[in-house]
């Protein structure tokens, strides 16, 4: 179950009910589950579960099925991003990291509605095609080859984010991933190992993580093939489903 508008019904039936936590803390919706304390709870991250008092919430990490993420030899010399064109999303903080750096940024994401202003004021002037390109919206197809013949992949948050799929999708494609210190990023991206978190998640710090890593390609290889093994070992579908039908269970004979 992920919509809090059903949790009521639970009290009608006898079918075991998860209801997994994806959106940001909010303590509105903690006092509406407090009532739903014989609920089982999910936060797909510990960085959200630790802001719940749920006595019966686990962590359970996002799983991706890894056959439909392939891993590409020849790389091309740009830098990805893919997520929402939003302030939060730090889609302006990316643009100035290519700038600092000297390398090809290639965008894909929704503009939704809300945001349309940033795109217009902070976005749209910087786009030239070019060096700094808008591609849309981005499939599983258009993901594959956008992260896969990417040099690495900028995850430039400025807000705490329960998890972040899209890392997953990254190492899943061997890319290393350049992102802030934010929310359950270092649950997925291994500072130094997979990839390089930094505090603030701003262009200078980034900036310089950055170039550390393009500076030495072997290491940059490494933390590639280290990614994808990490995706493989933690965040594949079947690990997911697993602790899902393990928690299903111990419902069951509760």
């Amino acid at each position: 179950m992920q919509s809090p508008q059903g949790i009521p019904c639970s009290r009608f039936t006898n079918v075991p009910i998860v209801f997994t936590l994806h959106g940001p803390h909010d303590p509105k919706l903690s006092e509406f589950y407090s009532h739903y304390p014989e609920l089982y709870y999910v936060g797909i991250s510990e960085f959200q579960r630790r802001q719940e008092s749920l006595p019966r919430i686990r962590t359970i990490h996002h799983g991706i099925d890894l056959s439909l993420y392939q891993l590409r030899e020849h790389k091309q010399q740009y830098l990805s991003f893919i997520g929402r064109i939003a302030p939060i999303k730090g889609t302006h903080v990316a643009i100035d990291v290519a700038k600092r750096v000297g390398i090809q940024l290639k965008i894909a994401g929704d503009i939704q509605p809300i945001y349309r202003d940033y795109f217009e004021a902070k976005i749209k002037p910087e786009l030239d095609g070019k060096f700094i390109e808008y591609v849309g919206l981005a499939d599983l197809k258009a993901k594959n080859e956008l992260l896969g013949n990417s040099l690495a992949m900028l995850f430039p948050i400025k807000w705490n984010e329960p998890f972040g799929l899209v890392m997953v999708e990254a190492m899943a494609c061997g890319k290393p991933v350049i992102g802030g210190l934010h929310g359950g990023a270092p649950e997925v991206i291994q500072d130094g190992v997979t990839g390089y978190l930094v505090t603030h998640g701003d262009a200078v710090q980034l900036a310089t993580s950055l170039e550390a890593l393009l500076a030495d390609p072997a290491l940059a290889k490494e933390m590639g093939a280290r990614g994808r093994q990490r995706a493989e070992n933690e965040f594949r579908f079947n690990v997911f489903a697993k602790s899902f039908k393990k928690i299903l269970r111990e419902q069951c004979e509760s």
